[in-house]
């Protein structure tokens, strides 16, 4: 790797690639039926975007919303999932989280 010894690094991510990273982390974690909203396509059409990434001063905040599978404890579920987006975004992107916000949405078969 070339460059001046010392030289300060500066790694730019867009918003979505925190996004993929966080809809990644959470499909990994068994009780995830997929993220995103739950009830009908059109209310997630309408609804927005499932995952959402937000960075305010130095810290990123992730919201997403889980469809979840059947009995699952959900308050596990979705602290399971925080778990999981933090250590990823802090490991593959060396970022601070502020927070992660999981909405259950829905729960499938």
């Amino acid at each position: 790797m070339g460059g001046t010894p010392g030289a300060a690094r500066i790694l730019t991510v867009r918003r979505r690639v925190i996004g993929t990273l966080a809809r990644t982390a959470a499909e990994s974690q068994p009780g995830v039926l997929r993220v995103g909203r739950g009830g009908a396509a059109f209310w997630a059409w309408l609804a927005g975007p499932a995952v959402t990434a937000r960075i305010r001063g130095d810290r990123v905040h992730v919201r997403l919303f889980v469809v979840a599978r059947g009995n699952e404890p959900l308050g596990t579920l979705a602290r399971r999932v925080r778990q999981s987006i933090a250590e990823t975004i802090e490991r593959q992107l060396g970022l601070e989280l502020g927070e992660v916000t999981v909405l259950i949405d829905g729960v499938g078969g």
